[in-house]
């Protein structure tokens, strides 16, 4: 038996969007939001995004897992593969003006670099439809998101500020990457549009900046000082571009 004198709790809430709920509790929650317009208006926005989401991503949802982004990856060795992908051609990144950022097919990138893209659209594919548990530690405990990230990749792991673009960080977990541990940051627009960063150890100094798409997800993606990056989202390309541009400029200021 429940008791409708106790407060409804954040799991609850989220539990009643995605209509999880304990029949016997639905009422005491509708109480509570009738008599709370605050939780009320959350619980609507929720439902917006769901909405949005699986609009959006319902084709990919039930996908299964791919192999490559299991967890048990991060405790084995490199892949073979990666010796040979370090003796790729080095190509300068172009960070001028726009007309010269993206690359636009004047040579093949990097196999290695394609591997990590693939990984990455993967990841973003998996997670992002995700409404109650898209990340591992939420944006609110950036701090302790980044130094458990760092330590884990072996690496500076700072998560890019975007709110110039109007995105907000949800948060953060870690995945396997082609030479080990992989960095994963999930960012969010008040309409509920999401984005990734995907980042890595990786056996290039650098590559210039390459658009990929699969399926109705994009990416923009780089190797700057042995680590690659994947900056994930929709399919307007100037809107990714915008984005990836910002993660770019942060991530030569800070070093990592």
């Amino acid at each position: 038996m429940t008791d409708p004198t106790i407060p409804v709790t954040e799991d609850e809430l989220h539990a009643y969007v995605d209509d999880e709920l304990p029949a016997e509790r639905r009422g005491d929650v509708e109480s509570w939001l009738a008599a709370h317009p605050a939780d009320a208006e959350r619980v609507a926005a929720w439902r917006r995004m769901a909405e949005a989401l699986h609009a959006r991503y319902d084709a990919v949802a039930n996908e299964p897992v791919p192999p490559r982004l299991d967890l048990e990856l991060l405790d084995r060795k490199p892949r073979r593969w990666i010796l040979g992908a370090a003796a790729a051609s080095l190509a300068a990144f172009l960070a001028g003006g726009a007309a010269g950022w993206v690359a636009h097919g004047a040579a093949s990138p990097p196999a290695l670099l394609q591997n990590v893209t693939g990984e990455a659209l993967d990841a973003h594919r998996l997670y992002v439809v995700d409404v109650r548990h898209p990340v591992e530690v939420p944006g609110d405990e950036k701090a302790h998101l980044q130094q458990w990230l760092t330590r884990r990749c072996g690496r500076t792991v700072q998560a890019p500020e975007l709110e110039a673009t109007g995105l907000k960080l949800v948060g953060g977990r870690l995945l396997p990457g082609p030479t080990g541990p992989a960095s994963f940051l999930m960012y969010e627009s008040a309409s509920g549009e999401r984005f990734t960063v995907y980042a890595t150890k990786i056996a290039i100094e650098a590559a210039q900046m390459r658009y990929t798409t699969q399926d109705n997800a994009a990416a923009l993606s780089w190797a700057e000082r042995g680590v690659g990056y994947v900056v994930t989202g929709g399919t307007d390309r100037t809107r990714l571009t915008q984005v990836a541009r910002l993660v770019y400029d942060q991530a030569e200021r800070s070093g990592g």
